[in-house]
């Protein structure tokens, strides 16, 4: 599989990882065999966070990827605690918290250091010197390697792009959500800062199971009927060569700013699906503008000064 350059740093990643938050402690058995899998498949990207079942998914993905640890990149997430009775999470990105939090979280990975560590979140109240002096400091005691932010807040990515060491930005982004596009994607490859694409298949809506949702359901601005019809296009003007949801995967990689894209698995034939889509061909730009043609240009209205 192809690896990418992380931003700046000397991390390269899979373009397509694994977004471990839909592992459940349930199905652990197949969670297990879902990552083994997709190391085999070529995956160097495993993502999760301290926030995932309490911690259990940190736990569990540090615990399967051991066999190979020094040959993945590993990122997780801080920034929400939370609350005594586990009924909600609170936001916290004050330096005492983080280097509190990534001691538990080396110790739940069951690991010396941390690839990729990302504050979960972030608003333009935040004291963010405040947080970009603790992860420096992380960062020069040798606890993580790199670190960015997982944010779709354009005011807050601006402020870290322009005054952090951040490698890379993680946000949403699909076919259903291009709000990156508008100001994002160009500005990050232009400041050689990575974007890490999650929910590039939209929970589904971009693949075959969009038929079969109910009529009243909708995603972000689209009602179920609108994306019924957008895949339908997909599926008669796009390359049989693949499948909804790897067209859906390619689209996001299309852009230069995109390193890896971490869609979930629940299941191995899932990630089979997924990680399949780096084996087909890239979008050619007719059939890139094709999908934006069929699709809202959307731009971010919220979370400005």
């Amino acid at each position: 599989m192809k690896q990418n350059q992380l931003g700046s740093s000397e991390l390269r990643v899979s373009e397509i990882g694994l977004g471990c938050m839909s592992l459940a402690p349930e199905n652990g058995a197949e969670g297990r065999e879902i990552i083994k899998r997709a190391y085999e498949e070529g995956v160097t990207y495993f993502d999760t966070a301290d926030l995932y079942q309490f911690g259990w998914n940190e736990e569990f993905a540090g615990k399967s990827i051991r066999p190979f640890r020094d040959k993945v990149v590993l990122a997780t997430k801080v920034g929400n605690r939370w609350t005594a009775d586990k009924k909600s999470w609170e936001w916290d990105p004050s330096k005492t918290y983080i280097k509190e939090a990534v001691k538990d979280s080396l110790h739940r990975l069951g690991t010396d250091y941390i690839d990729l560590y990302q504050l979960h979140g972030g608003t333009i109240e935040d004291n963010m010197d405040e947080t970009i002096s603790a992860f420096n400091e992380l960062k020069q005691d040798g606890l993580i390697r790199e670190y960015g932010i997982s944010s779709i807040r354009p005011n807050v990515i601006s402020y870290y792009a322009e005054h952090s060491e951040i490698v890379s930005v993680m946000m949403q982004y699909s076919i259903l959500d291009r709000r990156p596009e508008e100001e994002m994607l160009d500005y990050l490859h232009g400041k050689n800062i990575s974007v890490i694409a999650r929910g590039p298949v939209a929970k589904g809506w971009l693949s075959e199971r969009a038929f079969k949702r109910s009529g009243d359901e909708q995603y972000l601005e689209y009602e179920g009927k609108e994306i019924r019809e957008l895949v339908k296009g997909m599926q008669d003007k796009l390359s049989s060569e693949r499948t909804l949801s790897q067209a859906a995967i390619r689209y996001c990689l299309h852009h230069p700013a995109v390193a890896a894209v971490i869609p979930g698995a629940s299941s191995v034939d899932q990630l089979l699906s997924n990680v399949g889509a780096a084996h087909t061909p890239d979008l050619s730009q007719d059939e890139a503008a094709l999908i934006q043609s069929l699709s809202k240009a959307s731009v971010y209205n919220q979370h400005r000064r």
